[in-house]
């Protein structure tokens, strides 16, 4: 009896936590929550012969646990100085920048693991400058360009945001495409509303 006993009153505390963990997923909010806002993004400048601006801001929303997706836009500026291996002298600079457009939706299996597929857009354009005597310039040409970057990485939560480590490739490869063959990495902090 004891044991019939025990088992009711276990079945009925389990029913009663079930029906409260419902009632609290019931209650949370419905339709938009700008708790669920977060913006971020990459940004990043190296200068010198090698010159790199970059600045790439996004906006998102976690529409669950597991899911979120968003919008942003790329700036880019590189410029590759190329000098004379014996004097030092300099022979080109070669100059491009990058604007476009992206979406991207993004998965967490775990909440320190993410993966991420963005389309983007991006109109590229350049010149190369040579210092001959005389010197002249040549435009590289105007491209407007998709590319489709796949990837994930690390999030290392931090309050209502997190640092971001990952690692994306363009998986279409297209000319005057402004990422490499190689996989890249990137550096980011999502920040939370």
């Amino acid at each position: 009896m004891k044991k019939l006993l025990f088992l009711l009153l276990l079945v009925t505390a389990i029913g009663s936590f079930a029906h409260a963990q419902e009632k609290n997923k019931s209650e949370k909010k419905k339709g938009f929550d700008r708790s669920k806002l977060f913006a971020g993004g990459n940004f990043g400048m190296t200068f010198g012969d090698y010159t790199l601006i970059n600045v790439s801001p996004q906006i998102g929303y976690r529409f669950s646990e597991y899911f979120a997706a968003g919008t942003g836009i790329n700036f880019q500026y590189i410029s590759l100085k190329e000098r004379d291996y014996n004097t030092g002298a300099l022979i080109d600079k070669v100059s491009r920048g990058v604007v476009g457009l992206n979406i991207f939706g993004r998965v967490y299996p775990i909440r320190q693991l993410m993966l991420q597929v963005q389309p983007e857009l991006n109109y590229t354009f350049g010149k190369t400058k040579y210092y001959s005597t005389p010197s002249f310039t040549t435009n590289n040409g105007t491209f407007i360009v998709p590319s489709l970057l796949a990837g994930g990485g690390i999030v290392f939560p931090a309050g209502n945001g997190g640092f971001i480590i990952s690692v994306f490739y363009d998986v279409l490869q297209q000319p005057n495409s402004p990422y490499s063959n190689k996989p890249f990495i990137n550096f980011g902090y999502n920040f939370g509303f």
